[in-house]
């Protein structure tokens, strides 16, 4: 697969000297330190860098759920730091899709059902049965948690997060918790389910293998931005090995 010119596709997000402060008693951590970037419709994108770097801040801001101390972030001409709570929270609801390293099931419910917890607050959802069908889990749709290994509890939750049909699926380490051949099967559901919805997806690694997935790979170090490298090409994820 070519990667296409990130310059071709309209801004989805507007990132602008972008920095977060937490205190942390009364010392000062700079999580960002002004962070300047353009995320693409349909873009495939991996955010590189060992944990502290700034990384995971900036996708929790990306995704409504921490605001900037500096800077803006404009979704299409959005402000997020403008919005208030509602609005936040309409913009979660509406808009991201999370995946994260520990797959968050209720382990009481199908994997159809934990599906249908989202499908049920959206106006246009994929049905649970598409969505586990689209991560190749059709035939396990009424298993318990318990009943499913690591990577199908994973891929449960890659359905769930994509049946809202979300305009950005951010994906927290989703593979960190999982052995290297079941991380790449459920790469493989991630990177399928987002190029057949033309879905922007930002993942966070610390895994470099994973960054031939993309479109971009933006490397983070100390809360800047150390390098962006647009990939020639973009590997399926059946072809990496770490």
């Amino acid at each position: 697969m070519a990667a296409q010119p990130s310059d071709s596709r309209k801004t989805l997000f507007s990132i602008r000297h972008v920095t977060k402060v937490y205190l942390s008693g009364e010392l000062e951590v700079h999580a960002l330190r002004g962070v300047n970037l353009d995320l693409y419709e349909g873009e495939f994108i991996v955010l590189l860098g060992p944990s502290g770097s700034g990384k995971s801040t900036l996708l929790n801001i990306l995704g409504g759920l921490d605001l900037p101390t500096s800077g803006q972030v404009l979704y299409r001409n959005t402000n997020l730091g403008e919005l208030d709570e509602r609005g936040r929270t309409a913009y979660r609801r509406d808009t991201i899709g999370y995946i994260f390293q520990f797959y968050n099931l209720i382990s009481s419910l199908t994997a159809r059902e934990n599906v249908a917890l989202v499908t049920e607050i959206v106006s246009n959802p994929i049905s649970p049965e598409h969505a586990l069908e689209l991560v190749d889990l059709d035939d396990r749709i009424d298993h318990f948690p318990a009943q499913l290994s690591g990577g199908e509890q994973q891929r449960v939750s890659v359905a769930r997060a994509i049946a809202k049909r979300p305009a950005i699926l951010l994906c927290d380490e989703p593979t960190g918790a999982l052995d290297s051949h079941t991380g790449i099967v459920v790469l493989e559901a991630i990177q399928k389910v987002s190029e057949k919805l033309n879905t922007t997806t930002v993942l966070i690694t610390h895994n470099s293998v994973i960054a031939d997935l993309a479109d971009r790979v933006v490397s983070f170090a100390d809360g800047l931005i150390a390098e962006i490298r647009v990939n020639p090409r973009r590997c399926a994820a059946r072809e990496l090995s770490w």
